[in-house]
């Protein structure tokens, strides 16, 4: 989860105590060179320059001892992100960019490439016909079959009005298509209402300075249907704001604590607090999720869980217990550092932990691919595999060796932003919740 600077303003004292106690005992710009490490430091940069056979860049030879100093600490939630990865971010972050009007997935097995995941209607993407599954094989000049996927959507993304000129390929034929970008809102909630009147309501991220808003809008309009029976979706919900968490949480709840912070000094404050509106949803409630479910989505269904105000279904969640703090650096990068590990209104302290489910129940949306190794080929050789009864065929590499992985299967989403599509029969998590619902 990533808190705002502004939810965190209540405890600036106390962190500013807590920094200048740290300060103490720390290196400063003025001290490092004052310790035997610090020279150190500072001489490997200087030996480097004056003796690497190589030219040396000089930025990312301090992003990477940036990178080498967050990774000493062995915390995965304590990061720097660099200044092109910082800016999208920030505009994941405000809901809305220039863009095409898609969602990307990458195309390879080891993480790289771009393939559309899904294409929304209105949107420059739509409008030339680009399709879910094509592969994107260049952006401009560049080809980008092997790019990471935030380098593809950095040369996607771009001014309104702007024009972005990318090839695609669609069972291996390319073609080429010129795009206008235009205004890209992001919408994090999907809604729709099942047979005998359930609401669903799916909220995909809480990284999005617009879900609270659009989850009450959400929520007023399943009142406005009167429904009576809720299902809340977290699966996959990888966590964002603290603040809008507790929001999400706090129209379900009338009273009590949500979730509380505590530091390293054991301090622990009370940071969000429910309290009665009418807007408040009050029926009957159910929240799934699963083991990708994190951070602020463990807080909203570890807080309803404790004051028994909803039933939890699916998969023992992830286990993201603690909250950063991100700070905005001069080169236009971000640190985000771990300042605090959060309770639930029991006290329930959950990270690497996870919440366990009221009903556990695997998630059946996503299938293992078939996958398979093989090896004592020719390197280079062509190795064509009966997969279905379709031929597959594979390279072996400089060792002779080859490896296939099948697609995953992904859940069918709706072209329509805000509108959920849903799988009754084949959800197993989603159908015992609409049993449990009757």
């Amino acid at each position: 989860m990533k808190p705002n600077r502004f939810a965190l303003a209540a405890g600036t004292l106390a962190l500013t105590a807590a920094v200048a106690y740290a300060q103490m005992n720390a290196y400063t710009t003025s001290n490092i060179a004052a310790t035997p490490v610090g020279k150190t430091f500072v001489e490997v940069l200087n030996d480097l320059n004056k003796y690497y056979l190589h030219p040396v860049d000089q930025d990312k030879l301090l992003r990477g001892a940036i990178q080498g100093a967050l990774g000493s600490l062995d915390d995965e939630f304590t990061y720097y992100s660099e200044p092109e990865k910082n800016q999208i971010d920030a505009e994941n972050l405000k809901g809305t960019f220039g863009g095409i009007g898609v969602t990307l997935v990458a195309a390879n097995p080891d993480g790289t490439g771009g393939k559309i995941d899904n294409v929304y209607k209105g949107n420059a993407a739509a409008k030339v016909g680009v399709q879910i599954g094509d592969v994107f094989v260049k952006v401009g000049d560049k080809d980008v079959m092997t790019a990471k996927l935030d380098d593809i959507v950095k040369l996607v993304r771009g001014p309104l009005n702007s024009k972005v000129t990318v090839t695609f390929a669609r069972n291996g034929k390319p073609y080429t298509v010129e795009m206008t970008r235009s205004q890209v809102n992001i919408v994090s909630v999907e809604e729709t209402v099942l047979p005998g009147n359930v609401g669903y309501i799916a909220l995909n991220t809480f990284y999005n300075e617009k879900v609270s808003e659009q989850f009450r809008a959400a929520i007023a309009d399943m009142k406005k249907k009167n429904v009576q029976k809720l299902i809340l979706d977290l699966r996959d919900n990888g966590g964002g704001l603290l603040n809008a968490g507790v929001d999400v949480a706090d129209q379900f709840m009338q009273t009590g604590n949500i979730v509380s912070l505590r530091d390293r000094s054991g301090k622990t404050q009370v940071y969000g607090k429910a309290s009665r509106a009418a807007s408040d949803y009050t029926g009957k409630l159910v929240v799934l999720v699963n083991k990708n479910s994190a951070s602020a989505s463990e807080v909203v269904s570890g807080a309803l869980q404790d004051v028994k105000r909803a039933t939890i279904i699916g998969e023992q969640t992830f286990g993201k217990g603690v909250a950063q703090i991100p700070i905005d650096l001069p080169d236009g990068g971000k640190v985000a550092i771990v300042a605090n590990e959060w309770l639930t209104p029991n006290g329930r302290q959950i990270h690497k932990k996870g919440i366990t489910p009221d009903i556990v129940v695997k998630d059946t949306r996503y299938t293992v691919p078939l996958n398979f190794t093989g090896g004592g080929a020719q390197p280079g050789a062509k190795v064509t595999i009966q997969v279905d009864g379709k031929p597959v065929t594979v390279t072996a590499d400089k060792e002779g060796k080859f490896t296939y992985t099948g697609e995953v299967k992904r859940p069918t989403r709706s072209s329509t932003q805000g509108e959920a599509t849903v799988d009754v029969q084949g959800d197993a998590i989603l159908k015992k919740a609409l049993e449990v619902l009757k």
